[in-house]
Protein backbone atom coordinates (compact mmCIF):
# COMPACT_ATOMS: atom_id res chain seq x y z
CA UNK A 1 0.00 0.00 0.00
CA UNK A 2 1.32 3.46 -0.91
CA UNK A 3 0.28 6.55 1.02
CA UNK A 4 1.15 10.24 1.27
CA UNK A 5 0.60 12.39 4.37
CA UNK A 6 1.84 15.75 5.59
CA UNK A 7 3.64 15.74 8.93
CA UNK A 8 4.44 19.33 9.82
CA UNK A 9 6.55 20.65 6.93
CA UNK A 10 7.45 17.15 5.76
CA UNK A 11 5.73 15.13 3.06
CA UNK A 12 5.80 11.49 4.10
CA UNK A 13 5.27 8.68 1.61
CA UNK A 14 5.22 4.92 2.08
CA UNK A 15 5.97 2.24 -0.47
CA UNK A 16 6.30 -1.40 0.46
CA UNK A 17 8.39 -1.59 3.64
CA UNK A 18 9.94 1.89 3.16
CA UNK A 19 8.90 5.26 4.58
CA UNK A 20 10.43 8.40 3.08
CA UNK A 21 10.07 11.90 4.57
CA UNK A 22 11.17 14.96 2.57
CA UNK A 23 10.99 18.57 3.75
CA UNK A 24 8.69 20.58 1.48
CA UNK A 25 10.36 23.98 1.93
CA UNK A 26 13.99 23.53 2.95
CA UNK A 27 16.89 21.59 1.51
CA UNK A 28 17.36 18.95 4.19
CA UNK A 29 18.42 15.33 4.04
CA UNK A 30 15.52 12.98 3.49
CA UNK A 31 14.60 10.65 6.33
CA UNK A 32 14.25 7.02 5.24
CA UNK A 33 12.84 4.35 7.54
CA UNK A 34 12.92 0.63 6.70
CA UNK A 35 10.47 -1.55 8.61
CA UNK A 36 12.52 -4.65 7.85
CA UNK A 37 15.23 -3.30 10.18
CA UNK A 38 12.92 -3.12 13.21
CA UNK A 39 12.99 -5.76 15.93
CA UNK A 40 10.79 -8.83 15.52
CA UNK A 41 8.40 -10.18 18.10
CA UNK A 42 9.87 -12.97 20.23
CA UNK A 43 9.14 -16.43 18.82
CA UNK A 44 7.33 -17.61 21.94
CA UNK A 45 5.03 -14.56 21.77
CA UNK A 46 4.34 -15.19 18.08
CA UNK A 47 3.44 -18.82 18.81
CA UNK A 48 1.11 -17.71 21.61
CA UNK A 49 -0.58 -15.20 19.33
CA UNK A 50 -1.03 -17.74 16.53
CA UNK A 51 -2.65 -20.20 18.93
CA UNK A 52 -5.24 -17.55 19.83
CA UNK A 53 -5.63 -16.23 16.29
CA UNK A 54 -8.61 -17.95 14.76
CA UNK A 55 -8.00 -16.22 11.44
CA UNK A 56 -4.57 -17.80 11.00
CA UNK A 57 -3.02 -14.56 9.77
CA UNK A 58 0.56 -15.81 9.99
CA UNK A 59 3.78 -13.86 10.37
CA UNK A 60 3.24 -11.43 7.49
CA UNK A 61 5.72 -9.13 5.79
CA UNK A 62 7.24 -5.73 6.57
CA UNK A 63 4.90 -3.79 4.27
CA UNK A 64 3.38 -0.61 5.72
CA UNK A 65 -0.40 -0.86 6.05
CA UNK A 66 -1.43 2.48 7.55
CA UNK A 67 0.19 5.77 8.58
CA UNK A 68 -0.99 8.89 10.42
CA UNK A 69 0.58 12.19 11.50
CA UNK A 70 -0.26 14.03 14.71
CA UNK A 71 -1.97 17.45 14.40
CA UNK A 72 1.22 19.32 15.36
CA UNK A 73 3.47 17.22 13.14
CA UNK A 74 5.54 16.23 16.18
CA UNK A 75 4.70 12.51 15.93
CA UNK A 76 3.97 9.99 13.21
CA UNK A 77 2.54 6.49 13.68
CA UNK A 78 2.55 3.55 11.28
CA UNK A 79 1.59 -0.12 11.33
CA UNK A 80 2.94 -2.90 9.17
CA UNK A 81 2.00 -6.39 8.08
CA UNK A 82 3.85 -7.92 11.04
CA UNK A 83 1.34 -6.26 13.43
CA UNK A 84 3.84 -3.72 14.73
CA UNK A 85 2.75 -0.25 15.81
CA UNK A 86 5.71 2.11 15.37
CA UNK A 87 5.78 5.61 16.81
CA UNK A 88 8.24 8.05 15.23
CA UNK A 89 9.21 11.44 16.61
CA UNK A 90 10.19 14.26 14.24
CA UNK A 91 11.96 16.53 16.74
CA UNK A 92 14.76 17.36 17.22
CA UNK A 93 15.45 14.88 14.43
CA UNK A 94 13.51 11.91 13.07
CA UNK A 95 13.88 8.81 15.26
CA UNK A 96 11.97 5.71 16.34
CA UNK A 97 10.35 6.35 19.71
CA UNK A 98 8.64 3.03 20.38
CA UNK A 99 7.70 -0.32 18.85
CA UNK A 100 4.60 -2.10 20.09
CA UNK A 101 2.38 -4.89 18.79
CA UNK A 102 -1.31 -4.98 17.91
CA UNK A 103 -3.69 -7.93 18.00
CA UNK A 104 -4.81 -7.86 14.37
CA UNK A 105 -3.55 -6.23 11.21
CA UNK A 106 -4.60 -2.59 11.16
CA UNK A 107 -6.62 -0.73 8.56
CA UNK A 108 -6.60 2.87 9.88
CA UNK A 109 -4.78 5.10 12.38
CA UNK A 110 -5.52 8.49 13.89
CA UNK A 111 -4.11 10.64 16.69
CA UNK A 112 -6.35 12.20 19.30
CA UNK A 113 -6.51 15.99 19.12
CA UNK A 114 -4.38 16.33 22.27
CA UNK A 115 -1.85 13.81 20.82
CA UNK A 116 -1.97 11.77 24.03
CA UNK A 117 -3.19 8.62 22.23
CA UNK A 118 -3.08 6.83 18.90
CA UNK A 119 -6.36 5.15 17.95
CA UNK A 120 -5.95 1.98 15.90
CA UNK A 121 -8.69 0.25 13.88
CA UNK A 122 -8.19 -3.34 12.72
CA UNK A 123 -9.61 -5.82 10.25
CA UNK A 124 -11.67 -7.63 12.88
CA UNK A 125 -13.65 -4.46 13.66
CA UNK A 126 -12.01 -3.46 16.94
CA UNK A 127 -10.53 -0.09 17.91
CA UNK A 128 -7.67 0.16 20.43
CA UNK A 129 -6.00 3.22 21.92
CA UNK A 130 -2.27 3.36 22.65
CA UNK A 131 -0.70 6.02 24.85
CA UNK A 132 2.00 8.13 23.21
CA UNK A 133 3.70 8.75 26.56
CA UNK A 134 3.95 5.10 27.64
CA UNK A 135 6.39 3.89 25.02
CA UNK A 136 7.54 0.63 26.61
CA UNK A 137 7.55 -2.27 24.18
CA UNK A 138 5.10 -4.38 26.16
CA UNK A 139 2.63 -1.62 27.04
CA UNK A 140 -0.68 -2.96 25.65
CA UNK A 141 -3.43 -0.98 23.99
CA UNK A 142 -6.88 -0.51 25.49
CA UNK A 143 -9.91 -1.88 23.67
CA UNK A 144 -12.31 1.04 23.15
CA UNK A 145 -15.07 -0.14 20.81
CA UNK A 146 -15.90 -2.70 18.16
CA UNK A 147 -17.91 -3.32 15.01
CA UNK A 148 -19.21 -6.61 13.63
CA UNK A 149 -17.30 -6.18 10.37
CA UNK A 150 -13.95 -4.90 9.09
CA UNK A 151 -13.21 -1.26 9.90
CA UNK A 152 -12.00 0.83 6.98
CA UNK A 153 -11.85 4.44 8.24
CA UNK A 154 -11.42 6.24 11.54
CA UNK A 155 -11.37 9.92 12.60
CA UNK A 156 -11.35 11.83 15.88
CA UNK A 157 -13.08 15.21 15.88
CA UNK A 158 -11.04 18.37 16.45
CA UNK A 159 -12.68 19.02 19.84
CA UNK A 160 -11.66 15.50 20.96
CA UNK A 161 -15.29 14.78 21.80
CA UNK A 162 -16.19 12.09 19.27
CA UNK A 163 -14.54 9.17 17.51
CA UNK A 164 -16.14 8.27 14.18
CA UNK A 165 -15.72 4.82 12.63
CA UNK A 166 -16.82 3.30 9.32
CA UNK A 167 -16.97 -0.33 8.26
CA UNK A 168 -17.50 -2.69 5.37
CA UNK A 169 -21.22 -3.01 6.16
CA UNK A 170 -22.01 0.59 5.09
CA UNK A 171 -22.25 1.88 8.66
CA UNK A 172 -20.80 5.09 10.09
CA UNK A 173 -20.89 5.22 13.90
CA UNK A 174 -20.37 8.35 15.99
CA UNK A 175 -19.25 7.46 19.53
CA UNK A 176 -18.31 9.56 22.53
CA UNK A 177 -14.53 9.44 22.81
CA UNK A 178 -14.51 9.50 26.62
CA UNK A 179 -17.08 6.66 26.74
CA UNK A 180 -17.08 4.84 23.38
CA UNK A 181 -19.88 2.50 24.44
CA UNK A 182 -22.13 5.59 24.37
CA UNK A 183 -23.18 6.01 20.72
CA UNK A 184 -24.19 9.52 19.73
CA UNK A 185 -25.54 8.74 16.25
CA UNK A 186 -25.35 6.57 13.14
CA UNK A 187 -24.92 8.02 9.65
CA UNK A 188 -26.71 5.54 7.39
CA UNK A 189 -27.23 6.08 3.65
CA UNK A 190 -24.35 4.41 1.78
CA UNK A 191 -25.11 1.20 -0.13
CA UNK A 192 -21.52 -0.12 -0.21
CA UNK A 193 -18.57 -0.16 2.18
CA UNK A 194 -17.48 3.23 3.59
CA UNK A 195 -13.81 3.68 2.65
CA UNK A 196 -13.06 7.32 3.57
CA UNK A 197 -13.98 9.76 6.35
CA UNK A 198 -12.94 13.38 6.75
CA UNK A 199 -13.90 16.23 9.09
CA UNK A 200 -13.33 19.57 7.27
CA UNK A 201 -11.22 21.93 9.42
CA UNK A 202 -13.38 24.87 8.34
CA UNK A 203 -16.57 23.14 9.52
CA UNK A 204 -15.60 20.86 12.43
CA UNK A 205 -19.22 19.86 13.07
CA UNK A 206 -19.52 18.32 9.58
CA UNK A 207 -18.37 14.98 8.18
CA UNK A 208 -17.55 13.96 4.62
CA UNK A 209 -17.75 10.26 3.79
CA UNK A 210 -16.80 8.32 0.67
CA UNK A 211 -17.89 4.85 -0.33
CA UNK A 212 -17.64 2.05 -2.82
CA UNK A 213 -21.06 3.15 -4.07
CA UNK A 214 -19.37 6.11 -5.79
CA UNK A 215 -20.91 8.83 -3.63
CA UNK A 216 -19.52 11.50 -1.32
CA UNK A 217 -21.95 12.47 1.42
CA UNK A 218 -21.97 15.45 3.78
CA UNK A 219 -23.33 14.90 7.29
CA UNK A 220 -24.18 16.68 10.49
CA UNK A 221 -22.55 13.83 12.36
CA UNK A 222 -23.85 14.72 15.84
CA UNK A 223 -27.43 14.10 14.67
CA UNK A 224 -26.75 11.64 11.85
CA UNK A 225 -28.53 13.94 9.39
CA UNK A 226 -27.42 13.73 5.76
CA UNK A 227 -27.07 17.20 4.24
CA UNK A 228 -25.84 16.41 0.71
CA UNK A 229 -25.00 13.48 -1.56
CA UNK A 230 -22.73 13.80 -4.60
CA UNK A 231 -22.64 10.90 -7.07
CA UNK A 232 -19.23 10.80 -8.77
CA UNK A 233 -20.39 8.05 -11.11
CA UNK A 234 -22.38 10.71 -12.93
CA UNK A 235 -19.50 13.22 -12.78
CA UNK A 236 -16.94 10.80 -14.19
CA UNK A 237 -19.43 8.86 -16.36
CA UNK A 238 -18.28 5.57 -14.89
CA UNK A 239 -20.39 2.59 -13.86
CA UNK A 240 -18.18 1.74 -10.89
CA UNK A 241 -16.44 4.36 -8.74
CA UNK A 242 -14.84 3.81 -5.34
CA UNK A 243 -13.80 6.76 -3.17
CA UNK A 244 -10.28 6.18 -1.85
CA UNK A 245 -9.29 9.44 -0.13
CA UNK A 246 -10.89 12.73 0.97
CA UNK A 247 -8.65 15.55 2.13
CA UNK A 248 -8.64 19.34 2.22
CA UNK A 249 -6.42 22.40 2.17
CA UNK A 250 -5.38 23.75 5.61
CA UNK A 251 -8.09 26.43 5.51
CA UNK A 252 -10.72 23.82 4.63
CA UNK A 253 -11.87 25.73 1.55
CA UNK A 254 -10.69 23.24 -1.08
CA UNK A 255 -11.64 19.56 -0.91
CA UNK A 256 -9.85 16.89 -2.98
CA UNK A 257 -11.47 13.51 -3.64
CA UNK A 258 -9.40 10.66 -5.03
CA UNK A 259 -11.18 7.73 -6.67
CA UNK A 260 -9.61 4.30 -6.90
CA UNK A 261 -8.24 3.37 -10.36
CA UNK A 262 -9.37 6.56 -12.09
CA UNK A 263 -6.74 8.87 -13.70
CA UNK A 264 -8.24 12.10 -12.37
CA UNK A 265 -8.78 14.07 -9.19
CA UNK A 266 -12.06 15.79 -8.33
CA UNK A 267 -11.92 19.18 -6.54
CA UNK A 268 -14.72 20.76 -4.50
CA UNK A 269 -15.20 24.00 -2.59
CA UNK A 270 -17.00 24.34 0.72
CA UNK A 271 -18.41 27.84 1.04
CA UNK A 272 -20.96 26.79 3.65
CA UNK A 273 -21.44 24.00 6.11
CA UNK A 274 -24.34 22.51 4.18
CA UNK A 275 -22.96 22.13 0.66
CA UNK A 276 -19.82 21.15 -1.27
CA UNK A 277 -19.65 22.48 -4.85
CA UNK A 278 -17.69 20.67 -7.61
CA UNK A 279 -15.16 23.09 -9.13
CA UNK A 280 -12.54 21.29 -11.20
CA UNK A 281 -11.55 17.82 -12.35
CA UNK A 282 -7.78 17.44 -12.72
CA UNK A 283 -6.72 14.95 -15.43
CA UNK A 284 -3.69 12.86 -14.47
CA UNK A 285 -1.30 10.70 -16.54
CA UNK A 286 -2.32 7.62 -14.54
CA UNK A 287 -4.37 6.54 -11.57
CA UNK A 288 -2.87 8.24 -8.48
CA UNK A 289 -1.81 6.35 -5.37
CA UNK A 290 -2.64 9.11 -2.89
CA UNK A 291 -2.93 12.86 -2.47
CA UNK A 292 -2.40 15.45 0.27
CA UNK A 293 -2.18 19.21 0.87
CA UNK A 294 0.87 20.84 2.46
CA UNK A 295 0.70 23.76 4.96
CA UNK A 296 1.01 26.26 2.06
CA UNK A 297 -2.14 24.86 0.44
CA UNK A 298 -0.30 23.17 -2.42
CA UNK A 299 -1.68 19.84 -3.63
CA UNK A 300 0.71 16.86 -3.93
CA UNK A 301 -0.29 13.79 -5.94
CA UNK A 302 1.64 10.53 -5.52
CA UNK A 303 2.04 8.34 -8.62
CA UNK A 304 3.41 4.87 -9.28
CA UNK A 305 5.83 6.10 -11.95
CA UNK A 306 9.58 5.50 -11.98
CA UNK A 307 10.16 8.78 -13.85
CA UNK A 308 7.54 11.08 -12.27
CA UNK A 309 6.74 9.86 -8.75
CA UNK A 310 4.86 12.98 -7.68
CA UNK A 311 2.95 15.93 -9.16
CA UNK A 312 2.45 19.36 -7.60
CA UNK A 313 -0.56 21.62 -8.15
CA UNK A 314 -1.09 25.20 -7.00
CA UNK A 315 -4.27 27.28 -6.95
CA UNK A 316 -4.09 30.51 -8.95
CA UNK A 317 -6.77 32.61 -10.67
CA UNK A 318 -9.58 30.33 -9.54
CA UNK A 319 -7.93 27.28 -11.11
CA UNK A 320 -5.57 24.51 -10.10
CA UNK A 321 -2.45 24.32 -12.26
CA UNK A 322 0.29 21.73 -12.44
CA UNK A 323 3.74 23.06 -11.55
CA UNK A 324 6.43 21.72 -13.88
CA UNK A 325 9.60 23.43 -12.64
CA UNK A 326 9.90 24.13 -8.95
CA UNK A 327 12.79 23.49 -6.49
CA UNK A 328 10.57 21.84 -3.86
CA UNK A 329 9.05 19.50 -6.44
CA UNK A 330 12.48 18.58 -7.78
CA UNK A 331 13.85 17.82 -4.32
CA UNK A 332 10.88 15.63 -3.36
CA UNK A 333 10.93 13.80 -6.70
CA UNK A 334 14.64 13.02 -6.46
CA UNK A 335 14.26 11.65 -2.93
CA UNK A 336 11.35 9.41 -3.90
CA UNK A 337 13.14 8.12 -6.99
CA UNK A 338 16.16 7.28 -4.84
CA UNK A 339 14.50 5.62 -1.86
CA UNK A 340 11.07 4.27 -2.87
CA UNK A 341 10.64 0.61 -3.77
CA UNK A 342 8.42 -0.74 -6.59
CA UNK A 343 4.91 -1.70 -5.58
CA UNK A 344 3.67 -5.26 -6.16
CA UNK A 345 0.95 -5.78 -8.76
CA UNK A 346 -1.65 -6.67 -6.11
CA UNK A 347 -1.06 -3.46 -4.13
CA UNK A 348 -3.98 -1.70 -5.80
CA UNK A 349 -6.51 -4.50 -5.40
CA UNK A 350 -7.48 -3.98 -1.75
CA UNK A 351 -10.53 -1.77 -2.27
CA UNK A 352 -11.82 -3.81 -5.21
CA UNK A 353 -11.84 -6.91 -2.99
CA UNK A 354 -14.22 -5.26 -0.52
CA UNK A 355 -17.24 -5.41 -2.80
CA UNK A 356 -19.62 -8.14 -1.70
CA UNK A 357 -20.43 -10.77 -4.29
CA UNK A 358 -24.09 -11.64 -4.54
CA UNK A 359 -25.07 -15.31 -4.37
CA UNK A 360 -28.46 -16.63 -5.44
CA UNK A 361 -29.01 -19.66 -3.22
CA UNK A 362 -32.52 -20.25 -4.61
CA UNK A 363 -31.43 -20.94 -8.20
CA UNK A 364 -30.92 -24.68 -7.61
CA UNK A 365 -34.23 -24.92 -5.78
CA UNK A 366 -36.10 -23.25 -8.65
CA UNK A 367 -34.39 -25.51 -11.19
CA UNK A 368 -35.36 -28.69 -9.34
CA UNK A 369 -38.90 -27.46 -8.81
CA UNK A 370 -39.26 -26.85 -12.53
CA UNK A 371 -37.96 -30.37 -13.22
CA UNK A 372 -40.49 -31.92 -10.85
CA UNK A 373 -43.32 -29.98 -12.50
CA UNK A 374 -42.09 -31.14 -15.92
CA UNK A 375 -42.05 -34.77 -14.75
CA UNK A 376 -45.62 -34.53 -13.56
CA UNK A 377 -46.69 -33.17 -16.93
CA UNK A 378 -44.70 -35.85 -18.83
CA UNK A 379 -44.36 -39.04 -16.71
CA UNK A 380 -42.47 -40.84 -19.50
CA UNK A 381 -39.53 -38.40 -19.29
CA UNK A 382 -36.25 -40.00 -18.01
CA UNK A 383 -34.95 -38.97 -14.55
CA UNK A 384 -32.54 -36.01 -14.43
CA UNK A 385 -28.84 -36.53 -13.70
CA UNK A 386 -28.74 -33.89 -10.94
CA UNK A 387 -30.58 -36.06 -8.42
CA UNK A 388 -34.17 -35.16 -9.29
CA UNK A 389 -36.79 -37.70 -8.23
CA UNK A 390 -37.71 -40.50 -10.61
CA UNK A 391 -41.13 -40.29 -12.26
CA UNK A 392 -43.87 -42.14 -10.47
CA UNK A 393 -44.92 -45.61 -11.72
CA UNK A 394 -48.40 -45.90 -13.18
CA UNK A 395 -50.34 -48.74 -11.47
CA UNK A 396 -53.20 -50.47 -13.23
CA UNK A 397 -55.88 -52.42 -11.43
CA UNK A 398 -56.19 -56.17 -12.30
CA UNK A 399 -58.96 -56.99 -14.75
Amino acid sequence: MATAVICGEWIVTTSGNKLTAVHTRESRDAFVFDCSQVELKPKEAVASDNSRDEGGEGAGSDAVLAVAASPSGRLLALTDDRKRLLLLATQPTWHLQSCRWVTRRCTALVFSADEECVWVADKSGDVYSFSTSHTHTHTPGHLQLGHLSMLLALVVTADDRYVITADRDEKIRVSHKSAPHNIQAFCLAHTEFVSALFVPPRYPDRLLSGSGDGTVKLWDYATGQRLQSLDLRETHQEESVCIKRITSSPDGHHIAVLCDRLPRLQLFEMTSGSEATPTQCLPLPQSPLDTTFDPQGRLWVLLDDKHTPVLLFTHTSQHWECVAEQPDLKRVSEALLTHSVPLPVEAGLRLQQLYKVGFDNTATYRQRKEQRLQERRDPSAPPQANGAKKPRQQHTSPS
